[in-house]
């Protein structure tokens, strides 16, 4: 299949069971790049066996990380994936068909649209998981990543188009793997906002759980997904609240800060 000047980025730390499936969707990109964090499982081999470059470079937050992996990329125009996310055929073969004239065109960007696959079936009404539309498409020269360490966009001036077709997310292959990663995010959320020295709102605990629940399971139509809606929605509303909670005790609490990064690196949640 000829190949387009463009490249494939992604960012790893032991995705041996994802990797091979992201790269492979991608068959028209020039270049396929994996910048790895210290994977110790078979990440690396099973990237270079399906054409990829790897690159080391120690975790330094996911905005940064993927602001480094832009200065590796030998084409302008980049193509980000998470190795959980894969293209499909449709989106492949609307790219192919679009990009040379995206390429040639002065855009920043283009948006894509991400679609959900939550314990091995395709949500289908929940709003954020169906259809929803990410700037995973850009010029370097044009759009920057923001420096945040989780929850990270991409910053851009002007119009992008959108593309039509979607990729496809597996997101988390089981509830516990869920869980883990949403202590990981709202460690690395805290860390920010403490950071940035954000006040400490706990007056706003109380309502936190049940708005959030409301907005995902009834107005983003999580509902009608049944009870994989129901869990979707408890788990983004438990989220809300555990980075309140975890702030507070950042701020009133410095020293747990450093605990809680030895024992979430101890465990490899965080690195």
């Amino acid at each position: 299949m000829p190949t387009l000047p463009l490249t494939l980025a992604v960012i790893t730390h032991n995705e041996a069971d994802n990797i091979a499936r992201c790269l492979n969707s991608v068959p028209f990109a020039a270049e396929k790049l994996v910048i790895d964090s210290g994977s110790d499982d078979d990440t690396v081999a099973i990237a270079q066996a399906h054409g990829a470059r790897v690159v080391q470079q120690d975790w330094l937050g996911f905005g940064p990380q993927r602001n480094f992996a832009t200065t590796q990329c030998s084409h302008d125009w980049i193509l980000v994936l998470d190795a959980d996310e894969y293209l499909s055929p449709e989106l492949a073969a609307e790219l192919e068909q679009r990009l040379p004239e995206l390429m040639a065109s002065d855009a920043p960007a283009a948006y894509l649209r991400r679609s959900t696959i939550y314990m091995g079936r395709p949500m289908r009404w929940y709003r954020p998981a169906v259809g929803e539309r990410m700037a995973r498409l850009y010029h370097r020269g044009r759009a920057r990543w923001s420096d945040a360490r989780v929850h990270e966009s991409l910053r851009f001036d002007g119009a992008a188009p959108t593309l039509r077709a979607s990729f496809n997310h597996l997101n988390n292959p089981t509830l516990p793997h869920k869980q883990l990663k949403v202590l990981r995010y709202a460690e690395l959320k805290c860390r920010d906002w403490l950071d940035k020295g954000k006040p400490v709102r706990m007056w706003q605990a109380p309502f936190v759980f049940a708005l959030a629940f409301l907005k995902d399971y009834v107005f983003r139509l999580a509902f009608m997904d049944g009870w994989r809606g129901f869990m979707i929605a408890q788990t983004a509303a438990s989220y809300a609240l555990y980075k309140r909670m975890r702030y507070y005790e950042m701020v009133n609490h410095p020293e747990s800060v450093a605990r809680a990064a030895a024992v979430l690196t101890r465990h490899q949640i965080d690195r």
